[in-house]
């Protein structure tokens, strides 16, 4: 009887410690969903850009390549992203298993789940790096009203 009482009690003090994790599993879910909508924000752009080029003026292909080049680039900095947080995910979802598995088989597991922990954060604040290189891209080549060649056409 002793025994169900501390396995019980051992179990409990594994979910609350896989509580955290899983909160930041929510979070990072809720990043790749932004992620993913800019992503095909993206996607969409490089589409009506590339259906411009097909019946595009000669002097205005040269602006398109260049909006092109930055959609790419943007598109490869949000895929980056996305691995880096995924990968996150997965490293976090391998901590709460490895709690659960180090606690049945009465196993220190403290120093590899802390090593993933670890690992899961530096591919975290990776993948929010490259999530915010995107946003400064997209800043910059945004534009507001008119191109500068239809003022000088006024």
């Amino acid at each position: 009887m002793l025994r169900d009482t501390q396995t019980v009690g051992t179990m409990a003090h594994v979910i609350q410690l896989s509580v955290a994790p899983v909160f930041l599993l929510t979070a990072i879910g809720t990043m790749l969903s932004v992620m993913t909508n800019r992503l095909a924000r993206v996607i969409d752009r490089a589409r009506f850009h590339e259906a411009k080029l097909e019946n595009a003026v000669p002097e205005a292909v040269p602006r398109l390549h260049t909006a092109l080049a930055v959609l790419k680039r943007r598109a490869d900095l949000i895929g980056h992203a996305i691995f880096l947080c995924t990968a996150t995910a997965v490293l976090v979802c391998t901590v709460i298993a490895m709690l659960f598995i180090g606690d049945y088989l009465r196993y220190d597991i403290s120093l590899p789940v802390a090593l993933l922990f670890i690992l899961g954060m530096i591919l975290m604040v990776s993948g929010l790096i490259c999530f915010l290189r995107e946003i400064f891209i997209a800043k910059a080549s945004l534009q507001i009203g008119p191109n500068q060649d239809d003022t000088r056409r006024h």
